[in-house]
């Protein structure tokens, strides 16, 4: 049969389809292969960029704590050549192209949204930052005569704050950035630098927070008055221990003096609250937290605590503080470990060594009454605040001791000033209560001393928290664990004074230990009881809310716990979770004296079902 002339005209046309489509597929993937040599080719010039950025990153940091501006200025030149160049070599059409490609283009997506996000932060964040490096070093925070030196601190605030915006966006760029599924080298660098940077966000944050406060806060603007309060963990409260000495330090443009000290017994137990009490406040801690100075920080809410001090001093000597800190021996500890030996006027030495046992168990063996005591404490801290403001310290070592003892809480601080106490509250020092997000779940543990007396040195705790799945709709339980140990002598009762033991007027034999322990679960969560020892446990459920007004509330677990010498037990709080959660689980504690933060949490679906 004779083929049709539109069939015969049909075929050619057809091999010719057919040769267009193989010659422009060739075409495409020679593109892709010559595109994909290219890129390769860009990639290992913009990582040998990188590396050599991370070098000079190292060569400026030194430069910078040298104080070397000029070699620092020229190491910050060559840094972000580096990086800009790493942005060029990732940057250009082709590589957008072959980003395209499945597997291997995300990894380049990630390579050059690192890269420019390491550009952005050498130009607008470290090459800005070293310009006024020298005017905040560690040596310009030192008082001389007694003074620091405030303007250079203004001086360079404009440039600080515009760092730390521009690392905390490149922060927020690669905290964005998926590591899952990426080729190991890829992925691997993402978490070197994810970590540096982060590292270097939350130092630069932290500085940028003191530039800003430190000139008003230090008296640039006009005196202030700050009323600190010495908290003493032999009498546990929940930010620390009872404030049985105060006093109060004024600040004039960055000169800071020692003005005012009492003793707690110089301050009435006013009949009610000087301020209005939350209900929830009243609820779990009583009226009295309101009424007696050595009571305000029965809550965990610092905020609170301190606004109840400030009116009581008000009231009490008619001074009107800007802010109230809050400090314990173990901080001044910290402290010592910068200042050296300190002599008393007492002709005692204080040493990093011996100020614990000195302000918390010596002087109870050496003085029976109670003013006696104080007045030693009162030395003391006299004796500490004039080597300090002195400026007789390492820089360098007072500086980490600060970090230290504020990342412990143990030292507190708020401030009458909204605009200074907002900076405060994203900070260490705020002594709020444990905010929770995506990656952690965090746990209130805290401990009120019951007993009336200061047996707090003899009271051994750990702690620790743990999460399982343990039920078929994925809600995890959390398992919140309290040993507590009395490691009182079995003969306390006749060996030590009765200003440690008590003398029984609160209904606690001497040498017993009684302890108000109290576990605030996260937010979202529901309360599932308590155990002790393995035994369901009767215990005050209820809620609690950060303050001031407006924040969260969380769900409240309380008990008291008595405890002879040599005895020990375990607690067990549970809480179920709202909905699946894969992230870490911590605990903030009350900055107790002998307290562990480790404690493995084992068994927790079978301890579940005994809830």
């Amino acid at each position: 049969m004779e083929r049709s002339e539109n069939e015969a005209t049909a075929q050619p046309r057809r091999r010719q389809v057919r040769r267009i489509t193989l010659w422009s597929a060739l075409a495409l993937l020679l593109i892709l292969v010559v595109g994909t040599v290219w890129v390769g080719s860009r990639a290992l010039l913009a990582r040998d960029e990188l590396v050599a950025a991370q070098a000079t990153a190292v060569t400026l940091q030194k430069n910078v704590v040298a104080g070397d501006e000029t070699a620092a200025a020229r190491t910050v030149s060559e840094l972000t050549e580096h990086t800009a160049a790493a942005a060029r070599l990732t940057g250009d059409p082709a590589w957008r192209i072959v980003e395209s490609v499945p597997v291997l283009g995300r990894n380049l997506t990630v390579v050059r949204e690192l890269a420019v996000a390491l550009d952005d932060t050498a130009r607008e964040a470290i090459g800005p930052l070293t310009q006024v490096a020298g005017s905040v070093a560690l040596t310009s925070l030192t008082p001389v005569d007694g003074a620091v030196q405030l303007q250079p601190l203004v001086d360079a605030q404009p440039a600080i704050a515009a760092a730390t915006t521009a690392l905390l966006k490149a922060q927020a760029t690669i905290d964005a950035l998926d590591p899952s599924g990426l080729l190991p080298p890829v992925r691997d660098g993402l978490s070197q630098v994810k970590g540096s940077v982060d590292r270097a966000a939350g130092s630069l944050t932290a500085v940028n927070n003191a530039v800003a406060l430190l000139p008003g806060m230090l008296g640039a603007n006009g005196p202030r008055n700050y009323l600190v309060l010495f908290q003493n963990p032999a009498e546990l409260r929940s930010t620390g221990g009872l404030s049985g000495a105060l006093a109060v330090v004024r600040a004039d443009a960055g000169r800071i003096e020692l003005v005012q000290q009492a003793g707690a017994t110089e301050l009435p137990i006013f009949p009610l609250s000087v301020l209005p009490l939350p209900p929830e406040t009243l609820a779990l801690y009583r009226e009295r937290t309101g009424r007696y100075i050595g009571d305000v920080n029965l809550t965990p809410n610092y905020p609170l605590t301190a606004e109840l001090a400030r009116e009581m001093w008000r009231r009490g000597f008619g001074t009107q503080v800007d802010g109230v800190m809050a400090i314990d021996p173990v901080a001044l500890q910290y402290l010592l470990g910068a200042t050296g030996p300190i002599e008393m006027p007492t002709g005692d030495v204080l040493t990093a060594d011996n100020v614990v046992q000195v302000l918390l168990s010596d002087v109870y063996a050496r003085f029976s009454v109670p003013l006696d005591q104080d007045a030693f404490f009162a030395q003391a801290a006299a004796s500490v605040f004039a080597t300090v403001a002195g400026g007789h310290f390492s820089t360098g070592t007072m500086i980490a001791a600060l970090e230290r003892a504020g990342a412990e809480h143990r030292v507190l601080l708020w401030s009458a000033h909204p605009e200074e106490q907002a900076v405060l509250a994203n900070t260490s020092l705020a002594g709020t209560l444990p905010e929770s997000d995506t990656d952690t779940t965090r746990f209130g543990v805290y401990f009120n001393d019951a007993t009336g007396a200061k047996m707090g040195t003899f009271l051994q705790i750990t702690v620790g928290a743990a999460q399982e799945v343990c039920r078929d709709d994925g809600r995890p339980t959390s398992v919140v664990e309290v040993t507590l140990t009395n490691t009182a002598p079995a003969d306390a009762a006749a060996t030590l004074p009765v200003s440690v033991t008590g003398d029984a007027s609160f209904g606690v034999p001497r040498g017993n230990v009684k302890t108000l322990v109290t576990v605030y679960g996260a937010p979202s969560m529901q309360n599932l009881g308590v155990q002790r020892d393995g035994v369901p446990a009767s215990y005050h459920s209820t809620t609690d809310s950060a303050y001031p007004a407006g924040g969260p509330t969380y769900p409240v677990s309380s008990l008291d716990v008595e405890l002879a010498p040599g005895q020990s037990t375990v607690l067990r709080f549970g809480w179920l979770g709202a909905g699946p959660f894969d992230g870490n689980v911590v605990t903030q504690t009350t900055p107790a004296l002998n307290i562990k933060n480790t404690q493995p949490v084992e068994n927790i679906c079978e301890t579940a079902v005994l809830f």
